[in-house]
């Protein structure tokens, strides 16, 4: 078990007893990850008309409102699981919208129209991780503008096995996928996700 996956599952135990102090730390180690994911999950359009950081605080704080339901595995259930909120709210203010007559139908693409299945094991992958992705907020900006220029189906398998974490199994069915076809995209996604952000890499200098 890493350290971040201990100090998770520690901090989550005292939060669902009470502790406001864990709460805050929960918050603050997860919420710019939080937000990242909810940014690669929207459309370059859509983010634009959202505030990343407003739909955090809400995902945060009705995700928290549900930890005594929830049973801490490892710091990747907990990531789906607060995907799966985040997903929910995205959801919610898109309603909103719509109820204030904005005409974006056309502009929103969310990678993935079902909930987040929460738990589960995945494959051991070639490339990086979701935290490791999430830890290099230097490159995150970069990395978002690389992602607007994939193929849909390939923005959709990296968002369900590089930022959520499901496996290729979980992956194929929700897909209607075989195992051999997911890995075959997975693999295509990531190689064409790389000479796009080296390109991008490239004419930044």
């Amino acid at each position: 078990m890493c350290a971040l996956d201990q100090k998770t599952r520690e901090l989550v135990t005292l939060a669902k007893e009470g502790d406001e102090s864990a709460l805050n730390r929960l918050y603050s180690t997860y919420a710019e990850r939080v937000r990242w994911m909810m940014r690669f999950r929207m459309s370059r359009e859509l983010r634009s008309k959202l505030e990343s950081m407003d739909l955090v605080q809400e995902v945060l704080i009705h995700s928290f409102g549900g930890l005594k339901d929830f049973t801490y595995r490892d710091e990747g259930d907990f990531i789906r699981w607060l995907s799966r909120i985040a997903e929910n709210e995205l959801r919610g203010s898109l309603r909103r919208m719509y109820a204030e007559k904005r005409n974006i139908r056309k502009e929103i693409r969310l990678i993935n129209n079902n909930p987040t299945t929460v738990g589960g094991t995945h494959d051991p992958v070639e490339t990086t991780t979701p935290s490791v992705i999430m830890s290099r907020k230097e490159d995150l900006v970069r990395l978002e503008k690389a992602m607007d220029k994939l193929k849909p189906r390939y923005r959709e398998v990296i968002v369900l096995t590089k930022i959520e974490g499901l496996s290729y199994e979980e992956v194929g069915a929700r897909l209607n996928m075989s195992l051999d076809a997911v890995r075959m995209l997975a693999t295509r996604a990531m190689v064409a996700l790389a000479a796009t952000y080296r390109k991008s890499n490239d004419n930044a200098y």
